[in-house]
């Protein structure tokens, strides 16, 4: 009896464990992904912070000689128009993150609508929306989203449109896989016999326990629609109206040679925020992931 009781005592205390280690306590035992988490923060402030940190504003032409290179009056150097390129930046900063946030949402949501019905009614229906799925991943996605924006017309939303249409097939097939293992665990049967309606099952049962998988994907998505947002953009294909880091590259093509400032500094700003959203997606990978609270 005593031989039996402290075994159920010890498995007692290695099933509360995991529950007695906070996320932020496992996230941080990457440095890399706290790192990450820092850039991405810095990068945040610089957005949401911008009417009151830039010296300028966006548009206004003339506030310098042209093609001033970078000094005390003009810490990113002057455009072609004259325009403050920190000021820009700063802008470019905001819209991109906005771009990349808002696509990424978006095709999450999509996402995760279809791979729930997909991995909790299975049957025709998976295979259905597997199919269709299927037919959008086969589907060169940067090609699709020129054509998109090409006859939509080259605005913000219709941009975030473009991509999130294009990328929620991963977080479906994400979302699916997890369901089909979850839909016949124990409390989703008990939930059925106590009469939770099929609603109830797929978001209050079930979601939280799949949501690890889309949180990671979700990081992932964000970096890559800032991404596509920034092809589009030196393709001549972004907004001309809002000045992101890619419609920043595309007005320093011609000067790539003379004026460098134009094009380094957007593409060094994407080049951090992708880095850092993929460092945080890692160490959220790792910090979700059972093993985690083994170590």
């Amino acid at each position: 009896m005593s031989s039996n009781n402290i075994t159920m005592s010890d498995a007692a205390v290695l099933v509360s464990r995991p529950s007695r280690i906070g996320f932020w306590t496992l996230f941080r035992r990457s440095r890399l992904g706290v790192a990450g988490l820092a850039i991405l923060v810095f990068f945040l402030i610089l957005a949401v912070g911008e009417a009151h940190i830039s010296p300028y504003g966006a548009r206004a032409t003339g506030v310098g000689p042209s093609f001033a290179a970078p000094s005390l009056a003009h810490v990113m150097g002057t455009d072609n128009l004259g325009r403050d390129v920190f000021s820009r930046f700063l802008s470019g900063c905001r819209i991109s993150l906005l771009v990349g946030v808002f696509a990424a949402l978006a095709s999450t949501a999509i996402g995760l609508l279809v791979g729930m019905v997909a991995g909790y009614f299975g049957s025709g229906i998976d295979s259905a929306l597997m199919r269709l799925t299927e037919i959008f991943q086969t589907i060169p996605r940067f090609f699709l989203a020129m054509i998109a924006v090409a006859l939509f017309g080259a605005s913000i939303w219709n941009i975030i449109f473009a991509i999130a249409i294009l990328s929620w097939p991963v977080t479906a097939r994400l979302v699916r896989a997890e369901y089909l293992s979850l839909r016949h665990r124990e409390f989703a049967d008990a939930a059925r016999v106590v009469g939770v309606s099929t609603f109830g099952i797929l978001v209050v049962e079930l979601l939280p326990n799949a949501i690890g998988p889309v949180i990671v994907n979700g990081s992932l998505q964000v970096a890559q629609a800032i991404l596509l947002e920034a092809g589009l953009s030196y393709l001549g294909l972004g907004d001309p109206g809002h000045a992101s880091w890619g419609v920043m590259l595309y007005e320093a093509q011609p000067s790539l040679r003379t004026a460098w400032w134009m094009s380094v500094f957007p593409g060094f700003g994407i080049f951090l925020v992708v880095l850092s959203l993929n460092l945080v997606g890692d160490a959220i990978n790792d910090a979700l992931s059972p093993r985690a609270h083994d170590r």
